[in-house]
């Protein structure tokens, strides 16, 4: 069964909010970006074996860093409820530049 963002982000902070705030948010954030590295890779080499790893790997460490900074994901998604958030289609009809 599928969980919700706030689930999985009480799932995150119950294993990894109390080692990522002795962190800080700045070493956590360096540890985003590795991570979003590594499904950089995984995503130019097409190594499907290891591409949902990585998503849930950026995923986890994005929602750690959303904890630590008093964020909750589930309100914060809640941005693209209407479609795009500048236009408010679906799909976006923005111009590209």
């Amino acid at each position: 069964m599928p969980m919700t963002l706030a689930e999985f982000q009480r799932m995150i902070e119950t294993i990894y909010f109390q080692k990522d705030s002795r962190r800080g948010t700045e070493k956590t954030f360096l540890w985003l970006v590795e991570e979003v590295g590594e499904l950089a890779e995984v995503l130019r080499k097409g190594d499907r074996a290891n591409m949902e790893a990585e998503f849930a790997d950026v995923m986890a460490w994005l929602f750690t860093l959303a904890s630590m900074s008093g964020i909750e994901m589930e309100a914060a998604v809640s941005k693209y409820r209407r479609g795009c958030p500048a236009c408010h289609g679906t799909p976006c009809r923005c111009v590209e530049p």
